[in-house]
Formats: structure tokens, sequence, C-alpha cells
């Protein structure tokens, strides 16, 4: 592939492609193997290489021209603010065309790293971080089926409790409208069984849904985004509770 990247021409040699077979899954870029550590493959060096630089590809018919048109990233390179705003803006744009399937593998994916960065960051001796569990005494807002609710986490400790639900939803058809509408019945149901409740809420589909946001961080003892620094905060709230023995 030749291409030009500040006005040079350059040639990379494609050490895996073509192949017929280019999906998530063969780049290790789905939701199982995200987590997962392994060392750049040829293939995804390809991918990287066409990434990158794929809008430069100098002998390119005009149909890959047209298909890799959007592949311009390498333009960006050593220039931060322009990066940030292209990734951002592309951010959109893929969300709209993500299957839900792919996003709710995101949200468990996202699950799973909350609960391991509170058992890993906050430093409490003899706290609980359960997934998929439930609260004492909460039940579905039908009381009458008297099965107790469950959360996406459960952090506990010396018979304290908090519920966490997290929600990463990079579609626009966002499923957290479910979530925001559920908020306030169940921080009443928290609140009356003593316990705290919280959310972790990223994604593109999530932020479109200014409603759905503004009743849930008004039902909720503490709402954060989902980013490390961001997580601090849940950990700093988490502490703050478990351990004060006044609530």
């Amino acid at each position: 592939m030749k291409f030009y990247w500040k006005n040079t021409q350059h040639i990379y040699k494609f050490q895996a492609l073509p192949t017929k077979t280019l999906s998530n899954q063969t780049l290790k870029i789905n939701g199982k193997d995200l987590f997962v550590k392994h060392s750049l493959d040829e293939r995804q060096k390809d991918a990287i290489a066409l990434l990158l630089f794929g809008s430069s590809y100098s002998n390119a018919n005009q149909e890959i021209a047209s298909i890799l048109a959007r592949c311009e990233i390498g333009d960006y390179l050593g220039k931060p603010s322009e990066l940030d705003s292209f990734i951002k803006q592309r951010y959109i744009w893929v969300s709209r065309i993500t299957g839900g399937a792919k996003s709710n593998a995101l949200g468990h994916l996202a699950q799973k790293f909350v609960a391991q960065y509170i058992k890993d960051e906050i430093g409490i001796i003899g706290i609980e971080v359960k997934s998929d569990a439930t609260l004492p005494n909460v039940t579905h807002t039908d009381q009458t089926t008297g099965r107790l609710t469950s959360f996406d986490i459960i952090v506990t400790k010396n018979q304290k409790y908090v519920a966490i639900e997290v929600s990463f939803q990079v579609t626009t058809n966002s499923v957290i409208e479910p979530k925001g509408g559920q908020a306030k019945a169940r921080y009443e149901q928290v609140e009356a069984a003593g316990h705290k409740i919280a959310y972790v809420i990223d994604g593109a589909g999530n932020f479109e849904r200014q409603s759905a946001l503004q009743t849930i961080c008004l039902h909720s003892h503490c709402t954060v985004a989902f980013s490390k620094n961001e997580l601090s905060i849940l950990c700093n709230f988490l502490r703050d509770y478990l351990e004060n023995n006044n609530d």
C-alpha cells in the first residue's frame, strides 16, 4: 500500500490481508476478547495500517478508495485537539449503526470492569463485591411476587449495602429509558430498606436521553460516568458510606 503522510510517500506491505474474514472476532476486538491481553498479530497490524492511512492509499482503484475514504486517523497524528474532535464525531457516527447485541455485550464488559475496579481500588478490608446480586428487602415493583430485585453490582460490608447499576449504551436506540423509568421506584425502595444506590452511565445512546439521565441523577445517591476519574469518585462514595458508622 503506497500512501502519503507529511508530504512523503511511504509503502506498507500487508502481511495477512487480503483475507476472506475480517471481523471483530478475527481482530480480537469482540466483547469476549477486549479485556484479554495479547500481542498484535499480522491481521491486526494490517487493519491498523488501513485505518490510519487508508484515505491516502495512492494506488487504490475508485471502488476501494471510496471505502477507505473514512480511514483518515493518520492525518491527525500529532494534533491532539483535532484527533479528539475526530474520534468524538466518529463515535457518534458508528454508534448509529452498532447493533443492539454488540451494545449489550459491551454493557456486560463495562459491568465486569466496574466490579473489578472497585475490588482493586477501594482498599477496604472485608468488602464484598458481587455481580447480578440482590439487596435485602428490596423486591420488584410488583411486591406481590416477593421476588428480590437483581442489581448489576452489590457492594457490602457489615450489613451495609450499595447497589450499582451500570449502563454503557453505544447505540442511539438506548436501553437507558427503562432504567430511568425504574429509577424513582427503586430509589424509594432502596432508601426505605436502609441501603444506597449508585449509577455508572456512559455511551452516546445514554447521553442523548437527557430526561432519563435527569431522572436517574435525581434518584441516585451517586451518579458517575465510565472513566477512571469518575470511578474514583464512586469509590470515595463507597468508602465514606461503608466505613462511616453514622450512615
